[in-house]
């Protein structure tokens, strides 16, 4: 089930193993605990995957109740440095990016995993 991914902390000399959880691994385990076929697990799966992406590209908040909220950002253009090249400043242009912002019980579950844990997860991988 899924794959695991090492992260490495400079704090910590040892690597933590985190797992991630594929499409792939939701549609089998919601057939499993269903009894549905996965076939019409993953055109379920798929179809909402669909219907988030697609409200979110014509820029509308997506809202699940328990779970979180999805919604378009705009960033604003910035300049950037190219690090092989510092002295040269880069235009980065004004975008539109996806934010999420988990809801209560999900923000609560996740408060729960140990705190070595969670700052791997956001250390980049090695």
């Amino acid at each position: 089930m899924g794959y695991t991914s090492v992260y490495w902390n400079r704090k910590t000399p040892n690597p933590i193993n985190i797992m991630t959880l594929t499409k792939r691994d939701l549609v089998t385990r919601i057939s499993n605990e269903s009894g549905l076929v996965q076939q019409q697990v993953l055109d379920v799966v798929q179809k909402t995957l669909d219907y988030i992406a697609e409200s979110l590209s014509k820029g509308d908040k997506v809202e699940l109740r328990n779970f979180g909220v999805f919604e378009v950002k705009t960033r604003k253009a910035r300049v950037g440095r190219n690090p092989n090249a510092p002295e040269t400043d880069v235009p980065i242009p004004e975008r539109c990016v996806v934010k999420f912002k988990p809801g209560k019980e999900m923000r609560a579950e996740v408060i729960k995993i140990a705190p070595a844990k969670a700052v791997s997860a956001a250390s980049p991988k090695v």
